[in-house]
């Protein structure tokens, strides 16, 4: 598995480089993903923090989600998770919003999405959000946390170096 905690130091890095500023916007990985990125040197200057949304009335209130988007789509989709970026973006001072929702486990969600469905989404100020689903199977909540997280860090970087 990828070392999580050098990805965070290139994603922090990164947004140093570049004078950027990161949120997240997080459910499944219930807040590791800030905690992994708040490690990294350079954190006290680039990460806002985060937005831990556990539930889809918790999604709608602290971020803004439709309630229609996630009653009809259910709270793992994409479109869920570019809602999720774009709430952290409106909702903070950042600059890019990475956001998580899936289902780690150990059962599926209340909308019958299996256990390693996630969706992550970045978003940046003025652009559209880049949406992506993932299907890591059922391995057990560590290992689609720490999967999810690693994409979660692979697309923040990518997005970063396309800035």
């Amino acid at each position: 598995m990828t070392d999580l905690s050098a990805l965070a130091r290139r994603a922090l890095e990164m947004a140093g480089e570049k004078n950027l500023s990161l949120v997240t916007a997080e459910s499944c990985t219930a807040g590791k993903l800030a905690a992994l990125l708040s490690e990294a040197p350079g954190a006290a200057e680039r990460l806002h923090g985060s937005f831990v949304t556990y539930t889809k009335a918790n999604k709608t209130r602290a971020l803004g989600v439709p309630a229609s988007l996630l009653q009809e789509k259910g709270a793992v989709c994409r479109d869920v998770a570019a809602a999720m970026a774009q709430g952290a973006l409106s909702h903070s001072p950042a600059d890019i919003a990475v956001s998580v929702t899936g289902v780690a486990g150990p059962d599926p969600d209340e909308d019958g999405n299996p256990v390693g469905h996630v969706c992550i989404a970045v978003a940046r100020s003025g652009l559209a959000p880049r949406q992506f689903e993932y299907h890591y199977g059922n391995q057990g909540r560590d290992v689609v946390q720490a999967k999810a997280m690693e994409d979660a860090l692979k697309l923040l970087i990518a997005t970063l170096e396309a800035s």
